[in-house]
């Protein structure tokens, strides 16, 4: 997919939730941190020659503090995110440079996703498809996320989740077999 498509993606899912053209662009900081995410992201995977590579990483970084500041949304722009993705509500969400996100997942607020473990478990969350994560969620260490998976609010998850599993509590335990279905 190229940039634009990409971005074409992340909006057509904001649309999906029933904003307008205007309402997604002006009011949506979700959609910003995402713009702004696709953007710095196909700079910082093209652009190879070290002095614009400089000069566009330094941009980026400050626009995505500009973001940063104004939404509470930190996507660093070497992080791998799948078509489709929406932020649900603004606010505390950040995520570890090497975060890996796949296609079709929405995020609400106050989301960590982020590094943990010691010696050789020591890493950051592979996520698959079509995941749900709700609010105050922290999703942390060398673990994999399954695909349709829906993480419930208030969860530590800090183990690996087969896919179509429903995750919660502190640390997160399946509590059941539908997943994220109806959720995305």
């Amino acid at each position: 997919m190229t940039l634009f498509h990409y971005i074409q993606s992340d909006y057509n899912k904001y649309k999906k939730y029933g904003a307008n053209f205007f309402v997604i662009l002006f009011f949506t900081q979700g959609f910003w941190a995402s713009v702004q995410y696709r953007v710095a992201h196909y700079c910082f995977e093209k652009i190879t020659w070290q002095p614009f590579r400089f000069i566009f990483k330094s941009i980026f970084f400050l626009w995505q503090k500009l973001i940063e500041l104004t939404t509470g949304i930190s996507i660093p722009s070497s992080a791998k995110i799948g078509h489709s993705f929406y932020i649900g509500h603004f606010g505390g969400i950040i995520f570890n440079k090497d975060a890996i996100i796949g296609d079709n997942c929405n995020v609400a607020q106050n989301v960590t996703i982020g590094v943990s473990g010691l010696g050789e478990n020591r890493g950051v969350p592979i996520i698959g498809n079509n995941v749900y994560i709700a609010a105050n969620c922290v999703i942390a260490g060398k673990i994999v996320i399954g695909d349709d998976v829906l993480v419930g609010a208030c969860s530590l998850v800090n183990s690996d989740v087969k896919s179509g599993c429903t995750v919660v509590g502190v640390p997160a335990v399946v509590v059941s077999q539908n997943g994220s279905k109806g959720y995305i």
